[in-house]
């Protein structure tokens, strides 16, 4: 019983690792490495709220 218990905590614990790793790779918004992402990115993935940051950080700058 306990080494269930240890397991599922292990795996939640990768689980929440992965997350901030992949969070912390991606380039803060309004950089010139996200204006360049957002650039090759098809613009019909992009959210409203990126469409608003990248006129903002990327036209108007």
């Amino acid at each position: 019983m306990r080494v269930k218990h240890l397991r599922i905590r292990g795996l939640g614990l990768l689980i929440i690792a992965s997350i901030f790793g992949t969070v912390a790779c991606a380039p803060e918004v309004g950089s010139e490495a996200w204006c360049k992402n957002m650039k090759e990115k098809p613009k019909g993935d992009w959210t409203a709220n990126e469409a608003k940051a990248f006129a903002k950080d990327c036209i108007f700058k």
